[in-house]
């Protein structure tokens, strides 16, 4: 991977790319919020139209998965978006490391998902219900096998959605970084300028097909998926914790019946 993959330009001594990258991706989101909330106009205008134009298509997309309950939980779903966007888009550019093409980074934002929809069940509907909703509405003998099942299943969340972002961006780096190399010194543009006329000819055409290729195809769509993975992610989230809520909305359906 290090032989196509070049190390990052800016490095810090002792501390992991994805570290240093992921301070960067932080330091970026809090100067942008800053910068758009420290004159708050009440037509909004420039950077805070902008994040207030982000914000609302987040708010849209949690009123049509979960339904307005769901905004309490607005500030970890867009934290969790904009960081993993931002994060993605940061390795598209050249000489620059991206914090999400690393595992550790990727299992951290899983793992705060993964805790967070567990506490909102457990507080919700108390550590006792919550569990038994893991066992499923079987049989009683069934309900042992059924929350083995439960417990892996959940197990796996935090393990595909961190293997999830990290393919996708990972791969796409492979196939660019594969691309540079044909091109570079060793490859195309080299043979193009190696004096010779065939090398010349298919060199520089070579050449210029690839460069057109990779800035009008391969560049919009690592951009896509840039946008695709976090839209994903987020949305995952958002389902992982509707169902740590719905059972509790149910009984409290159910119950709200009995009553009447």
């Amino acid at each position: 991977m290090e032989a196509i993959e070049h190390p990052p330009i800016f490095r810090l001594p002792g501390i992991p790319d994805h570290v240093t990258y992921t301070w960067l991706v932080m330091v970026i989101l809090a100067g942008v919020a800053f910068a758009a909330s420290r004159n708050v106009r009440l037509v909004p205008r420039g950077l805070q139209n902008f994040l207030e134009v982000v914000l609302e298509q987040f708010i849209q997309m949690i009123d049509d998965v979960m339904g307005v309950e769901g905004r309490r939980y607005l500030p970890l779903l867009a934290t969790l978006g904009l960081f993993i966007v931002t994060a993605n888009l940061i390795s598209l550019v050249p000489g620059m490391g991206g914090p999400t093409s690393n595992l550790n980074t990727n299992a951290a934002c899983a793992l705060v998902v993964f805790v967070s929809y567990h506490w909102i069940g457990v507080r919700k509907q108390g550590a006792l219900k919550y569990l038994a909703h893991f066992a499923g509405p079987v049989p009683l003998a069934l309900k042992p096998l059924m929350f083995v099942i439960e417990i892996i299943s959940h197990l796996a969340r935090p393990l595909s959605l961190t293997l999830r972002l990290f393919g996708n961006m990972v791969g796409g780096h492979i196939l660019l970084a594969v691309i540079f190399l044909l091109m570079g010194l060793d490859g195309l543009i080299g043979w193009a300028l190696s004096g010779s006329a065939a090398g010349a000819i298919v060199g520089g055409i070579g050449g210029a097909v690839t460069v057109v290729f990779t800035v009008g195809f391969l560049y919009p769509l690592k951009i896509l998926v840039a946008f695709l993975q976090a839209f994903i992610f987020v949305m995952l989230t958002m389902l992982y914790i509707s169902g740590a809520i719905e059972e509790s909305e149910h009984h409290a359906e159910h119950q709200s019946e009995h009553h009447h």
